[in-house]
């Protein structure tokens, strides 16, 4: 019987969790292993969805804002016990059906801790099958986790008592773990770091042309991105470039009004899009890129070599773009604003500071999806060429934990 892997992910707001779980889940499948993966945000918009595994879409929830305070269903409403369990029983029937022999549960628990409604039920599962597949945690280069005792002691002892490893999809020469999660020491030797996940395809195709000379706009899944594609369109009016086409790439979750909004007052050679699949090709082609900074986003103007300024999100407790926004700005790698100090002006400024720059390469590890493929592979088939192995050509330990070679 060929081998299986089950995905779990659930993302709330932006489109990057998915966006990484799909390229591993469609790696995963090129190694010749069955794939089901289970996602419990809203279904993808634009063309993101893998065609190498079998999709099971829970009942949909996401947060109602950036605040991240209320989570609510495909109703809008908040969530009840009725949804839970109806999704409980789906994870669960979708385990049964894939009798994996890995699990791998994105964010948890390091996050996505309002779902252990659902992902203590699969672990449970999962632990209690006979043979017990592998369970895996897969989680970005930086986490979000309040620097509490109490908190940091109850994620390490989850990890712990039940993941066999944490696989993190980041380069520690770049940013370790260690730099969002200070009890990192103590979870060590569960720890693979397997490159990042940068776009395996470099999707090609469509015109040429398109983004040459540009000042490309983009705010990801756009969900949160209303305030940096306004603010950037009042630079615009103002003069900012004014000689050169401005592109601004909407995405696909910017709320419809403030799309409408955008679109009626558009000043002469300015562009609204929602979505462009050629998104990485545009930006080498481009003047100047202006985005947020995003796990995805970032990646692809590391890749491009761009001259690009950042306006990281950073509503309520969010730390993650910021500190990767830090990382490169102190590197020279880019510009950065801190959000609450973004204005049309410093937009404008930063912009002028972006383009009189010299491309500058940053080097990272971007060949995350085919390792973490492999990893999973050998996982399941092999697991003693993991567990243990400091030498060879899979996997070497050094201080930061296991890095995938």
């Amino acid at each position: 019987m060929n081998a299986s892997v089950l995905f779990y992910v659930q993302h709330l707001l932006g489109i990057g969790h998915m966006q990484r779980t799909f390229r591993i889940a469609d790696a995963v499948a090129r190694e010749g292993i069955g794939v089901t993966l289970v996602s419990g945000g809203e279904p993808p918009l634009g063309p993101l969805c893998t065609q190498s595994a079998r999709i099971v879409q829970l009942a949909p929830i996401k947060a109602r804002d950036a605040t991240f305070k209320e989570l609510v269903g495909p109703d809008g409403q908040p969530i009840d016990e009725k949804l839970q369990q109806a999704r409980r029983n789906a994870l669960l029937a979708a385990f049964k059906s894939a009798r994996p022999d890995a699990v791998v549960i994105e964010a948890f628990p390091f996050g996505r801790r309002a779902f252990r409604f659902e992902i203590e039920a699969l672990i449970k599962a999962a632990r209690s099958r006979c043979p017990r597949p592998r369970i895996l945690c897969s989680v970005r280069d930086i986490v979000v986790v309040p620097d509490d005792a109490s908190r940091l002691r109850e994620i390490v002892d989850r990890v712990r008592s039940d993941f066999d490893f944490v696989l993190v999809h980041g380069d520690p020469a770049f940013i370790s773990l260690g730099a969002s999660f200070s009890a990192v020491s103590e979870i060590a030797d569960r720890l693979i770091y397997t490159g990042y996940i940068g776009d395996p395809d470099q999707a090609v195709g469509g015109d040429e042309t398109v983004g040459a000379n540009e000042v490309l706009v983009s705010v990801g899944g756009g969900a949160v991105g209303t305030a940096l594609l306004s603010t950037a369109l009042e630079a615009r009016r103002r003069g900012c470039l004014a000689s050169l086409t401005w592109r601004l790439l909407a995405g696909p979750n910017l709320p419809e009004p403030a799309f409408g909004t955008l679109a009626d007052a558009l000043p002469e050679d300015v562009v609204l899009e929602r979505y462009r699949q050629e998104f990485p090709q545009m930006l080498r082609r481009c003047r100047v890129s202006v985005s947020q900074a995003g796990y995805n986003t970032i990646l692809d103007i590391l890749a491009a070599g761009a001259r690009a300024v950042v306006v990281p999100f950073a509503s309520e407790r969010e730390t993650e773009q910021q500190l990767r926004a830090e990382r490169l700005a102190a590197r020279g790698a880019l510009e950065m604003i801190p959000e609450p100090l973004l204005t049309p002006t410093r937009l404008a400024k930063a912009v002028q500071r972006a383009i009189r720059r010299d491309p500058l390469t940053i080097s990272v590890d971007t060949g995350g999806a085919r390792r973490s493929a492999r990893l999973i592979a050998n996982i399941i088939r092999d697991p003693a060429s993991v567990i243990g192995r400091t030498n060879g050509n899979f996997v070497s330990r050094s201080a930061g934990g296991i890095i995938g070679a």
